[in-house]
């Protein structure tokens, strides 16, 4: 073997097995803000604490909120990671179409390996967590390699929290302190999340909220009435709703859509608000008035400031009037601008405005989701529903009696369509039965929407004795794919029925956390040679060239569900990664000669950024040469594995 190169002959850089570095991401940050704190690369905190001042607190009793593995928590959010997803399309539906994903694995892990891909990508996250119940699973992370800890105890780390337990809170609390975490990584700048949660854990969730998101980004506690008939053998209380917290990453104007407005004509005139001019234009009024003059003057509740000149039943002439208006005059501007115009019907000159009807407007939310309230803002039958609705929509698909206390489709999509557009990314990482993914497909059904989601789901073992089981399901990602499928299909029946055209995105890719493909340089090795030879190969045994692509594409920043065109170049398969900017081809052959980098060179140019295995070439000379040839064809990143 040539051990010149072993150690990486040429300019080629290497690919390892690690995720997104979040500590070296937050070092880049505070060199930019304090580029004075910088002393051979690392962070003079002395600096620091001079150049902030007073702000900081080094007070022994102040306020925080804490408790045992607190630390440790922190740390873990902020762990790289050697694990990978590896494609299954076999579990998949529609493949080769859909943009949704559904991913197997701890969340925890999952987050870690999609922080660079998916960074600052996600517009809305919708979660339902263990609540703590006693009868809940809490996840065991474990701080040295938590995707080999997740393989080795699939079957025996679900175990439940019980109270009894002296930790029966921190082990919750650590649980979801790296989760949403790296949740917000995730989020666009505009993002928001929803966390449904009980009165078990809601103070808690709130404090770790509010440390993780900032005090100053929550937008709400939103109550949801969960059940329509509350057990009646308590004595102190019958239980009838549940919470939804929601923070934005960053506090901005989004007004989230509540309630249809109605295009009924409502009035711009308020008893008790300040007298106003506004200037009307021509053609903005119409009147139930004769045509004619009306002389400036008070005429009922509002004063002319000029003469108003009315033809054919609207006014010629802009006109001013002083009143106690609702709006103020840059407000009425660009309500004309969207197409409302403004109605007189009677001599009391009482102004009333009309919207469009192809104007969409809409209400803010209310904080009380309750069945009626939501049947007015939803205008359907079923409204937001319960906790019984969903059990029926769940039998409704052949799947009833699977969970205990699933939530009803109508609360999600409520809140997908009050915070997204129509081409967002929905995700949900406690994804259990995928309701998040049926509102997502159901929603877009109705609007025309392109929205795509992204479910993720620890494989839990299911209970051998229930219902589910029974049927042929083992884990709660079977129950949750199949879900998918069936409400996926009745939505596409329904469409086809209405006979509109319409066709939405009702498949998902399924990939499943793993280590790393690559083999990993073991530090701690005795047989330093033996560890060599092992690098000649750097592919694990039993992983494909398609496993590679992705775990590629992830280390790149890239989604995974981007085109993927396989192609023979002289007979070497090549893999061509469309990403809307710059190009990427993987090239995972062995003995690539220089007459095959200079094919792959000239026809694939547009093709900036090419990865090849690190021994994939005939000899050195080869590899060296094909850095001249590509830098000569205008391509610069070349990486190696």
């Amino acid at each position: 073997m040539n051990m010149k190169r072993m150690k990486g002959l040429g300019k080629m850089k290497k690919i390892t097995g690690q995720s997104y570095n979040n500590i070296r991401d937050n070092i880049e940050k505070l060199k930019t803000l304090f580029p004075e704190i910088v002393s051979d690369d690392k962070i003079d905190l002395d600096k620091l604490r001079v150049l902030i001042g007073d702000e900081i607190d080094n007070r022994q009793e102040r306020y925080e909120f804490t408790w045992h593995g607190k630390t440790e928590a922190m740390q873990l959010a902020q762990m790289q990671t050697t694990g990978t997803l590896r494609p299954n399309k076999e579990k998949s539906y529609e493949w080769e179409q859909t943009k949704n994903l559904y991913i197997e694995g701890d969340n925890l892990e999952v987050l870690r390996v999609m922080q660079h891909a998916y960074r600052n990508k996600v517009k809305m996250i919708y979660i339902d967590p263990p609540y703590n119940t006693s009868n809940d699973f809490v996840y065991h992370d474990d701080f040295r390699d938590n995707v080999a800890n997740y393989k080795k105890r699939l079957d025996e780390s679900y175990k439940s929290n019980a109270d009894t337990s002296g930790r029966y809170h921190t082990n919750w609390l650590n649980m979801m302190y790296p989760r949403l975490k790296i949740a917000r990584n995730l989020l666009k700048p505009d993002g928001v999340i929803f966390i449904s949660i009980d009165e078990r854990e809601l103070a808690n969730l709130k404090k770790i909220c509010d440390e993780i998101f900032g005090e100053d980004n929550f937008v709400e506690l939103f109550v949801w009435t969960k059940t329509s008939t509350p057990p009646s053998l308590s004595t102190k209380s019958r239980k009838t709703v549940e919470y939804i917290l929601c923070y934005e990453k960053n506090r901005n104007n989004q007004k989230y859509k509540g309630e249809l407005l109605d295009y009924g004509d409502a009035p711009l005139l308020n008893t008790g608000n300040p007298l106003n001019e506004i200037s009307f234009p021509p053609g903005t009024i119409k009147f139930n008035l004769p045509d004619g003059t009306y002389e400036k003057g008070t005429h009922g509740r509002l004063e002319l400031v000029n003469d108003l000149i009315v033809e054919n039943g609207v006014n010629a002439n802009e006109v001013k009037m002083i009143g106690e208006y609702k709006w103020v005059q840059s407000t009425v501007d660009e309500e004309i601008r969207k197409g409302t115009y403004f109605l007189i019907k009677s001599k009391n000159f009482s102004i009333r405005f009309q919207r469009k009807p192809d104007q969409e407007s809409y209400k803010a939310p209310t904080n009380y989701i309750s069945k009626k309230q939501m049947e007015i803002e939803l205008n359907s039958d079923v409204g937001i529903g319960t906790n019984e609705t969903a059990s029926n929509e769940l039998k409704a698909l052949g799947m009833g009696g699977y969970f205990d206390y699933p939530k009803p489709v109508g609360l999600i999509k409520y809140l997908v369509r009050a915070t997204t557009d129509q081409d967002d990314l929905v995700m949900d990482f406690f994804a259990g039965s995928s309701t998040t993914a049926q509102a997502v497909m159901e929603l877009n059904a109705e609007d025309g929407g392109n929205r795509r989601f992204i479910m993720v789901q620890i494989p839990e073992p299911i209970d051998e004795k229930s219902k589910a089981y029974q049927d042929g399901f083992k884990t709660i990602t079977d129950i949750g794919q199949e879900r998918i499928r069936r409400a996926g299909q009745k939505i596409a029946a329904d469409l086809q029925e209405r006979d509109n055209g319409m066709q939405i995105d009702i498949g998902f890719k399924v990939f499943s956390l793993d280590e790393t493909n690559l083999k990993l340089w073991d530090q701690e090795t005795d047989d330093l040679e033996g560890e060599l030879w092992q690098q000649v190969e750097p592919i694990k045994e039993g992983r494909t060239e398609e496993d590679v692509v992705y775990e590629i594409l992830l280390k790149y920043g890239i989604e995974l569900t981007v085109p993927i065109e396989k192609a023979l170049v002289d007979d070497y398969p090549v893999y061509v990664v469309e990403t809307g900017t710059s190009s990427l081809l993987i090239c995972l052959a062995r003995d690539l000669s220089l007459e095959f980098i200079d094919t792959l060179a000239n026809n694939y140019q547009h093709c900036k950024r090419m990865v090849f295995y690190d021994e994939g070439f005939q000899n050195d000379t080869v590899r060296i040469n094909a850095q001249q040839i590509f830098k000569r064809n205008g391509i610069e990143d070349v990486r190696v594995i």
